[in-house]
């Protein structure tokens, strides 16, 4: 009791210090607090981003292959002179790509081909800048999209190419208001689509352009066989495509040159990926004739690479933020050294009297202690704060997480007793004489 008594002393004396010098200890902690928050932030930013970057993998699939299209691709042969002389021609992606795949890939759980429109949704109640998406019905189970009301399109009405069609949610909010959609009718370039289903609300994916799943707020989703017979501006098909064309929809008067505007395949599992890839590759190569007008995409491996490029983003960031705690100890040090010798009197007094060289030790340690202790706690408020700042004014999505309060205290408390073990040992080594006699 006495040993820990006494020590409770020193602690008493270091608080009483700290209190007597509140503006030089506040100015001493302003390093640890803004490093603690710094650290703090930057780890939130940095958690953020690493979780959005695994939704977008859920979103995507995590066993999904993508083939897009590059518009606008010629292949040329050319002769030793440099001068063009035959054009490759390729019929673009289409269905006989589709029935080659499914007769040549075994390991396939979906193939969902898909095309896109941009233009205006009408119905009796409202109008809406939108697009048309022609999919199969297996593109809902790949991407787990769900019906808050009604159903998705049968497999009678994608087969028979049936006007219907499944509204996401602003097309309800906006065309239909508070009446029920299912049953009801979406015009667009001049044909009515029956509302049969309304899809469940579902959070922006925010996956780059063509891997993830269509941003379904604002789409109507159709049987794609519907969409290719009657809007048959693809195939370079220009005369169909004047029979839709309106100023409402500019684009169906462009004959473009590929039928489908997307292929997603899944495999059964992901070691099946890659293989997937490189075959897949091999055959659109060869049903294009060579023309390299289409790429193939593994969104897991794009999303994979930013996430070990957020780790090392991370690893910046929190070193940076590391520098701001190491400027705070350096402060803490200096600080303290200045202290000892404000205090020479005080200490040789404090020694003559009877004190150990421990009790001046531990009177020091304990100042620098309680310093950047207090500054801990405040950097950690502060961090916290600049977190939720930072997720409402900038739209960054930041994560605190317990490990980085943890590791920032524990680096802050660490630093409190490194920097201030060297003022306090050179105060306890100080002769009481010398120090009683020092001016």
């Amino acid at each position: 009791m006495f040993f820990f008594g006494r020590y409770v002393h020193d602690l008493e004396i270091a608080v009483e210090s700290i209190r007597g010098n509140k503006l030089k200890s506040f100015l001493t902690g302003l390093g640890i607090i803004f490093g603690v928050a710094a650290v703090i932030s930057m780890l939130a930013i940095g958690s953020g981003a690493q979780r959005e970057i695994l939704e977008q993998m859920k979103q995507v699939g995590v066993n999904n292959i993508v083939v897009n299209v590059l518009e606008g691709n010629t292949d040329e042969e050319k002769s030793e002179e440099g001068k063009a002389q035959v054009r490759r021609y390729s019929p673009g992606l289409n269905f006989r790509d589709v029935a080659c795949i499914k007769r040549t890939l075994p390991e396939l759980r979906y193939l969902v081909p898909l095309v896109q429109y941009d233009g205006m949704l009408q119905s009796q109640w409202g109008r809406l800048q939108g697009k048309i998406v022609g999919v199969g019905r297996d593109y809902f189970p790949m991407y787990e999209l769900h019906c808050a009301a009604g159903s998705l399109f049968s497999a009678l009405q994608e087969s028979e190419a049936a006007l219907a069609c499944v509204i996401g949610n602003e097309v309800r909010s906006k065309l239909f208001g508070h009446v029920s959609p299912v049953g009801q009718h979406v015009r667009f370039a001049g044909l009515w689509f029956t509302v049969v289903g309304v899809l469940e609300a579902a959070p922006s994916s925010g996956v780059e352009a063509g891997l993830g799943p269509v941003n379904s707020a604002s789409a109507i989703f159709v049987p794609i066989r519907a969409l290719i017979r009657r809007y048959n501006s693809r195939m370079l098909s220009k005369g169909a495509a004047d029979e839709f064309y309106s100023e409402e929809n500019p684009s169906y008067g462009q004959g473009r040159q590929h039928q489908l505007d997307q292929l997603v395949l899944q495999v059964t599992d992901t070691r099946y990926l890659e293989p997937t890839a490189e075959v897949l590759n091999r055959m659109l190569s060869r049903l294009h004739s060579g023309v390299a007008d289409f790429q193939v995409v593994i969104p897991e491996q794009l999303l994979k690479q930013q996430k070990r490029t957020s780790n090392i983003f991370n690893w910046v960031l929190g070193a940076i933020a590391g520098i701001s705690l190491l400027v705070g100890g350096i402060g803490i040090m200096n600080i303290m050294f200045a202290s000892v010798m404000e205090r020479i009197k005080e200490i040789g007094t404090r020694l003559a009297i009877g004190a150990k060289r421990a009790d001046i030790v531990a009177q020091f340690l304990l100042e620098a202690i309680l310093i950047s202790v207090t500054g801990g706690i405040f950097g950690i408020l502060l961090g916290i704060a600049l977190s939720y700042l930072i997720s409402q004014f900038a739209g960054i999505e930041t994560i605190v997480s317990w490990y980085s309060v943890v590791i920032s205290f524990g680096v802050s408390v660490t630093v409190g007793l490194i920097f201030g073990l060297a003022p306090a040992q050179r105060a306890a080594r100080r002769s009481p004489i010398e120090s009683l006699r020092y001016e």
